[in-house]
């Protein structure tokens, strides 16, 4: 009489698969039906004293069918990999690289997210969490800088939206997922990090070295320009953008003493973040109509956020700032102001970023981050993979002073006497450099010079003019 034995990875397969089988759409059991109703027969072992054990299935909707063949293949190579790989691995590595698989093949922003980066998703909304300060991609099997953050080590570094990041500390990013060369970036406090960046017109990869630190985000910031014209920079949304912005606005008003006569609202290099900041933003600014509508294949999915009545900034001309840096949440911000002609849109077209991820919890510490849906501005434009054109094209420029002849000062005499204030630094503070940066940037000089003009040439100050927003900026889909 022979004995069989049941080889381990077998039984592990065939439980993997008739698991699958169990799914919606597919009973594990024999049902009643019709004669007609479609089955399959499944070996379940290889025969044993020649007796052949088969499974029947039943499927339950030939449309909605999973499809058993692939996953019995998925079994095999499962079971190929547990007996011949040159290292052992565990079951839980290879399910977990297969759900990998599954996500990250769908789009570049589809992931599932292990404990870790479970974790530093929910950081990255709230404001503050550990690392360089910057938003980023991949981009064939690279690491692509989409923005800088705003007064973040990367940005003090000199890190630039569209940075290609090859190496990490000397380790080459190739080949590593998203999530990993994160968590490579990532780290203690204080601690350095060497970046390769290859930049568009450099002939050779820029070494850079930065100090991680903890990232305080505050998302928006403002100052007055010129008396009367306000400037408002949101570098990303979290999830109280809405508020800050509405009292910085309120702040400039109060130092103002009187309505704006015109805002700059800067969204460069803002890389996204929280849908309903954006919208909370926008509904502030717009009275009325459609700010932003999504569409997908579950229901869930089709949303519509719609403006209501009062706000701030009620007829006070706006000119938003949008560069290629500009994505997701802000180019939804620009498209909605663009559509309903409350601002205009000024600077280079923004990156493209128009859908929708949803994150859905798997237990309490992992889950899967999937795209869902695509945005929708309010005339029907899709925003994927086309970004927001501006009304009026400004590339960036740096202004520099023409240099006017030497004057002859009290201070270049001879033993001239001092000034007799001592305990102040020569150097200038970080206020005085970012309005000295202010005052060379091409772009925001010449928003501000549009206001100006706005304000005498627009009989309602709070609408752009006709001519403003023509043309044709991508078809509905």
């Amino acid at each position: 009489m022979r004995h069989s034995s049941r080889n381990p990875v077998t039984t592990i397969a065939l439980s993997l698969v008739l698991t699958l089988t169990a799914l919606p759409g597919v009973a594990a059991e024999p049902m009643e039906g019709d004669d007609d109703t479609p089955t399959r027969n499944i070996d379940k072992e290889p025969p044993v004293n020649g007796q052949t054990s088969e499974l029947e299935v039943q499927l339950a909707d030939p449309e909605k069918q999973l499809p058993l063949d692939e996953l019995r293949k998925f079994t095999e190579v499962f079971e190929r990999i547990k007996r011949g790989y040159v290292e052992e691995v565990s079951d839980k590595e290879l399910l977990n690289k297969a759900i990998d698989g599954m996500l990250s093949g769908l789009d570049p922003h589809s992931a599932y997210l292990k404990p870790e980066a479970f974790s530093q998703l929910e950081e990255s909304t709230s404001g503050e969490f550990g690392g360089l300060g910057i938003e980023v991609g991949m981009e064939d099997g690279f690491v692509r800088v989409i923005s800088p953050i705003d007064g973040t080590p990367a940005q003090e570094a000199g890190i630039q939206a569209g940075d290609l990041i090859i190496e990490i500390d000397g380790t080459p990013v190739k080949g590593m997922s998203l999530e990993e060369a994160v968590k490579e970036m990532r780290g203690e406090p204080g601690s350095e990090i060497t970046l390769s960046i290859g930049r568009d017109g450099e002939s050779s990869p820029i070494e850079v070295t930065i100090e991680r630190a903890i990232i305080e985000v505050d998302s928006v910031r403002s100052s007055m320009l010129e008396p009367g014209y306000g400037y408002i920079r949101i570098s990303q949304f979290q999830q109280n953008t809405g508020e800050e912005f509405k009292a910085a606005y309120e702040d400039l008003v109060s130092s103002h003493g009187d309505e704006l006569d015109g805002i700059v609202l800067d969204l460069r290099n803002n890389p996204g973040g929280v849908l309903e900041a954006a919208v909370d933003v926008a509904d502030s600014l717009i009275d009325e109509g459609r700010i932003v509508y999504t569409k997908g294949r579950i229901e869930s999915s089709q949303l519509s956020f719609e403006a209501s009545a009062g706000g701030i900034a009620e007829n006070v001309p706006i000119v938003a700032l949008i560069n290629s840096g500009s994505a997701s949440a802000s180019e939804i911000l620009a498209g909605a102001l663009q559509d309903q002609r409350r601002a205009v849109i000024m600077g280079t077209k923004s990156f493209g970023k128009g859908s929708v991820q949803t994150v859905m919890p798997l237990g309490d510490n992992h889950g899967i981050k999937l795209t869902t849906a695509r945005y929708y501005t309010p005339d029907g434009r899709s925003i994927q993979a086309k970004g927001i054109e501006p009304d009026i094209e400004v590339r960036p420029a740096e202004l520099r002073d023409v240099e006017a002849a030497r004057r002859f000062s009290e201070a270049d005499l001879p033993g001239h006497l001092e000034n007799g204030q001592t305990g102040e630094s020569e150097d200038a503070s970080s206020d005085d450099k970012e309005e000295e940066a202010k005052r060379k940037d091409y772009q925001l000089r010449s928003a501000l010079n549009l206001l100006k003009g706005m304000r005498i040439l627009t009989p309602e100050q709070g609408r752009v003019p006709e001519t403003a927003s023509e043309g044709d900026n991508g078809e509905a889909e």
